[in-house]
């Protein structure tokens, strides 16, 4: 089994229950089968800032948020750190191209650069993928 490409849509699903879905809890239990996942630099950022915006509005408590890192630190996940350059071209055209931000983009960019799948909730970086052939988890 191959890597696959991460969104945070997909993680966060695992978090908020009522979220979560079939295909969500697939893919969980496809990393704790250790199947590998790949993640943009940002998905570290993008995962705290749902927390952080859950905790103020009273949906989980700080407990809450560190249990699910370190839930999530202990599943095979890697970051891709390829600097400023690449976000300020590729993943810049991608989002152009394809109308999605440059947060999106970065996880359809990964996923084109490796020739992996992707996997995401988020309807229009599922349409992009389509769109720009790339397999869906």
């Amino acid at each position: 089994m191959s890597d696959l490409v991460l969104d945070a849509s997909v993680a966060m699903c695992w978090l908020f229950e009522d979220q979560a879905t079939a295909y969500t809890d697939s893919i969980l239990d496809r990393l704790a089968g250790g199947q590998q996942a790949r993640a943009p630099a940002i998905w570290p950022f993008e995962i705290g800032n749902v927390l952080v915006v859950a905790e103020r509005r009273k949906l989980i408590t700080p407990a809450q948020s560190a249990a699910f890192l370190a839930a999530t630190s202990e599943l095979p996940i890697r970051t891709a750190h390829n600097g400023v350059d690449r976000a300020v071209r590729e993943v810049f055209e991608i989002a152009r191209r394809y109308r999605l931000s440059v947060y999106d983009a970065s996880y359809l960019e990964l996923a084109m650069r490796e020739s992996l799948a992707l996997a995401t909730v988020d309807e229009p970086l599922r349409a992009a993928a389509r769109a720009a052939r790339v397999r869906l988890a």
